[in-house]
């Protein structure tokens, strides 16, 4: 069901979404909302096709109800859609999840006033997280009173201090999820799990050097990745020195220092990393790479024996880091806050 009005009021919506759900539960006793989460975004009116599309993409992990505020320059007055639908139609005895997509054509002028105009729509009792692909803080910021989350990809902005700057800045107020830090899941897992085993633990006390390959625009990932390193091993990170696109350093830890390296990989085409080296002091050295299919893992030991394997299933790709964000607004990262204060010293840029 698709209802649209321009102008209308956030009252008007909300009593057309509260009639259209009255109607489709009327028809078919089986097709039921979602009350999960709220997902409010803003962005400019140029993406929001591009967006609507990303979420579309999201299947079963959509937002209970996700709200688009469009931010069209020079408007007065507001212009609202709201559509109703599910992917299926139950049989008999079956349950249909509705999917409720509310799009608001806003002006500047209604940015600081974004609360107000979104309040009437969110499902209550149901946590809200808020987002701006196009980095509009001024609107997550009118909004931060109705979220629980905020949602942020660091990897946006255009220098990684900056990046860093605003998440810490948001971690002061809000609990973030961060896109940023969702594409480093899968490395930190089967990072973790390479070391996992009895006999090699004790290397992780014995890491001498750390190279982690990034798609150019993703610096801060790679950042994320290393802070999370140094918050779970105890290291100290030393001011990163730039050479040209590169970044490295050194970070003091219990048995000597690490270096670091932050290396851009041209043949990247997706956000995120692409690979990592760690090479420790007994000699190991253990190497994951973005493959088909998974991760694609080398190891060299002490002893000079090799041998590599594929890690299956590492990417989720941008559809699914969103899904995952979705559901990570539901369970609170301790981890996060820690990373992101292990990885803030970088250099001046």
């Amino acid at each position: 069901m698709v209802w649209s009005s321009d102008p209308a009021t956030p009252a008007q919506v909300e009593a057309v979404l509260r009639a259209m759900l009255i109607e489709r539960h009327g028809v078919h006793t089986g097709c039921v909302p979602a009350r999960t989460l709220n997902l409010v975004c803003v962005v400019d009116g140029p993406s929001r096709a591009a967006l609507l599309e990303r979420l579309g993409s999201l299947g079963p992990g959509h937002a209970s109800r996700t709200i688009v505020c469009s931010v069209v320059p020079g408007r007065a007055d507001i212009g609202a859609l709201a559509r109703i639908g599910t992917d299926m139609h139950p049989r008999p005895g079956e349950f249909a999840v509705l999917r409720e997509t509310v799009v608001l054509d806003v002006g500047e002028r209604h940015l600081p006033h974004l609360e107000s105009i979104v309040d009437p729509l969110v499902v209550s009792d149901v946590p809200t997280v808020v987002w701006s692909p196009s980095d509009r803080d001024e609107a997550l910021r009118a909004l931060a009173a109705l979220a629980e989350v905020v949602l942020l990809d660091s990897s946006e902005p255009a220098s990684p201090s900056a990046a860093m700057r605003r998440t810490r800045g948001w971690l002061d107020v809000a609990r973030v999820v961060d896109l940023a830090w969702l594409r480093t899941a899968p490395w930190r897992e089967r990072l973790a799990a390479s070391f996992h085993p009895a006999g090699l633990r004790a290397d992780l006390e014995r890491i001498r050097a750390v190279t982690v390959r990034h798609h150019p625009g993703s610096a801060v990932t790679a950042l994320l990745l290393v802070g999370w390193l140094a918050a779970q091993l105890g290291w100290r990170l030393r001011p990163l020195e730039v050479t040209g696109s590169r970044m490295q350093g050194v970070a003091a830890a219990r048995r000597g220092e690490v270096r670091l390296a932050l290396v851009p990989s041209a043949g990247q085409q997706v956000p995120g990393l692409a690979g990592l080296t760690l090479e420790t002091a007994t000699g190991r050295m253990l190497t994951l790479d973005r493959a088909p299919g998974g991760l694609l893992a080398r190891e060299r030991l002490g002893t000079g024996e090799t041998r590599s394997w594929t890690l299956l299933g590492a990417s989720r790709g941008e559809a699914g880091i969103l899904g995952e964000a979705l559901r990570a607004a539901l369970v609170p990262d301790g981890v996060y806050g820690r990373a992101v204060k292990a990885a803030g010293t970088l250099p001046a840029q």
